[in-house]
């Protein structure tokens, strides 16, 4: 019995490490992710490097950013501007330099408040927090002279709107005989694709590399969570590769990469801004960060040059994703455009194989019910029959031991402090009830994994964002918003953090205290104290994790308690 006891208490205590990660590590992490981020806000009053063009030495040709951030909307007013109006985007294109820099999601609020302002996604050079893509040319080889656009080229738009069934026509001719001409074209969802032309009129072979990147500036206020990367990725000859910020600025080096077909892009937790080469070249792409007065993180690619020849004329596609990373929406780009692995940018972790098929029977289930709370309810009912075959082996094996325990206290009593002999004396009556006190163990093992995969899913999935269950929860993903230390709401004031704990990590802590009441007790008087411990413990750890999560294991204990109880009856055992 003390064996039992002694794996699973480590196997709960290798879990509470995993969880009190998030207090001891995670959270100091979190504050001085914060306070880096004041940083960088008031970074944004110095100097900005300008766009590092790929095939340039970063810091080359700077251009310097405004004295001070001013209000996005005063930025945006300033510039002449081509609007983006669809479905699922709103915004607008510079015209200088033609950059892609002014989008919010028309389907995402910040907050689940129906009033709330639209999520920002792109931003300009001169706002808070400049997010921006831009496309063009470079010489195919260096030293050669050519004028071609650049940052602050002006473009002459054909039309003053893009729409999904209205594409955008820009054209620069640099008066040396070339002509530029950019089509952009853009869906229902976030997918743009900009097809790039060359007229040449110079009268001699002209050889050209099309480039595209993607600039952010200033380091992003992240969730500072282990399980969730942030920042730099790419699909590179079918492997992702992922950049951290923090590594980015501590090494300070360029990464240079080389892939056919892939993509390269920055992701947030829920939102993607990712550049897709044309899926048939090599293409060499780069990850690099500039410090200085702020921060500047860049991915950026360079295709194969082309020639055009004297009075001829060559044009190259590529598309930039920006927005939402919607499960079925990146699957049907990868399907439906040819694109390598798009889904990548969903950071399913190592339990993907878990992960993945979880997300789809959630996302079924929410569909079919129209409420992923209920889905989660449903879902874990599907867990316990799946696990019920190895669940009834495991509450068998409890009941059998808590049957056998008046007869462990006698042995306790009759040996005393000589652990050797009531060790013998145990292992014997084991072997005369047929009992064996590690069988319930194997389901606590193969439960880890599915919890991880589940949190992964309610976690890092954006169907879950804002998803509303019953009364006061709104936002599945989050926390529960209520806590015990102001009566849930009944006396005005706002406890820190630290005492948040709200009536689900309550419910869950109850429901674990009760399971708990139904397994065999430990004859050792000190682990036993420390089982006692454990429901108020994870009550208080669960406090600060996505509300599902702490729905789907309360419910998920009150579903084993009914099972072992009933177990325990059919047995003949009490339940106390």
């Amino acid at each position: 019995m003390t064996d039992q006891k002694n794996l699973i208490l480590t196997i709960v205590i290798s879990i509470a490490i995993l969880f009190g990660f998030h207090f001891f590590y995670e959270r100091p992490r979190q504050m001085a992710a914060q306070a880096e981020f004041q940083r960088q806000q008031a970074l944004q009053a110095e100097q900005l490097p300008s766009s590092t063009v790929p095939g340039s030495t970063p810091g080359v040709g700077a251009i310097g950013g405004p004295a001070a951030p001013r209000p996005r909307a005063d930025v945006l007013a300033e510039a002449g501007r081509v609007t983006i109006a669809t479905p699922s985007l709103h915004g607008s294109i510079n015209l200088r330099g033609g950059r892609i820099d002014d989008l919010t999601l028309a389907k995402y609020k910040v907050t689940p408040d129906k009033d709330s302002a639209e999520v920002v996604l792109l931003s300009p050079v001169g706002a808070v927090d400049p997010y921006f893509a831009e496309f063009g040319w470079v010489p195919a080889h260096a030293g050669t002279a050519l004028d071609l656009p650049k940052a602050d080229t002006v473009w002459t738009a054909s039309a003053d709107r893009l729409t999904p069934d209205a594409p955008l026509v820009l054209t620069w001719d640099n008066g040396a005989g070339l002509v530029f001409e950019r089509t952009i074209t853009v869906d229902a969802d976030y997918m743009f694709t900009v097809t790039q032309r060359v007229r040449n009129e110079t009268g001699a072979d002209v050889a050209l590399s099309p480039y595209g990147f993607v600039q952010r500036r200033g380091t992003p206020k992240t969730e500072g969570m282990f399980v969730l990367h942030e920042g730099p990725l790419a699909i590179v000859n079918g492997t992702l590769k992922e950049y951290k910020y923090k590594d980015l600025k501590e090494d300070g080096a360029t990464v240079n990469l080389s892939s056919t077909g892939g993509w390269i892009g920055i992701t947030d937790k829920y939102w993607l801004v990712g550049l897709i080469p044309d899926q048939s070249q090599t293409t060499d792409m780069r990850v690099l960060h500039q410090g200085g007065a702020g921060d500047v993180y860049q991915v950026d690619y360079k295709a194969p040059a082309i020639s055009v020849a004297a009075g001829g004329t060559a044009e190259t596609t590529h598309r930039l994703f920006a927005g939402a990373k919607i499960v079925s929406l990146l699957d049907s780009y990868n399907e439906k455009l040819g694109i390598d692995s798009l889904d990548y940018a969903v950071d399913w972790g190592w339990f993907y194989f878990l992960t993945i098929p979880f997300f789809h029977a959630l996302d079924f289930l929410g569909g079919l019910v129209g409420n992923f709370g209920v889905a989660i309810l449903i879902f874990t009912v599907f867990l316990r029959l799946a696990f019920f075959p190895i669940a009834n082996k495991q509450y068998e094996a409890f009941a059998k031991m808590k049957k056998l325990q008046p007869k462990m206290e006698e042995l306790k009593k009759k040996h005393g402090d000589n652990r050797e002999q009531l060790s013998m004396a145990m292992m014997k009556l084991y072997k005369e009830e047929k009992a064996n006190p590690l069988a319930g163990c194997l389901p606590i093992l193969l439960q880890i994994p599915v919890f991880f995969a589940l949190y992964k899913v309610l976690y890092v999935t954006i169907e879950m964002r804002h998803a509303p269950f019953f009364g006061w929860i709104t936002d599945l993903s989050a926390i529960d918003p209520t806590t015990m230390f102001n009566l849930f709401g009944l006396i005005p004031w706002d406890p820190p953090s630290f005492l948040h704990v709200g009536v689900w990590p309550l419910l869950m802590g109850i429901t674990m205290w009760l399971q708990q009441k139904l397994n065999p007790s430990n004859p050792d008087p000190v682990q036993q104290k420390v089982f006692m411990l454990l429901p108020f413990i994870f009550t208080y750890m669960m406090a600060s994790f996505p509300a599902g999560l702490v729905i789907y294991w309360t419910w998920s204990n009150l579903l084993s308690i009914a099972q072992q109880w009933f177990i325990m009856r059919r047995m003949g055992v009490k339940a106390t």
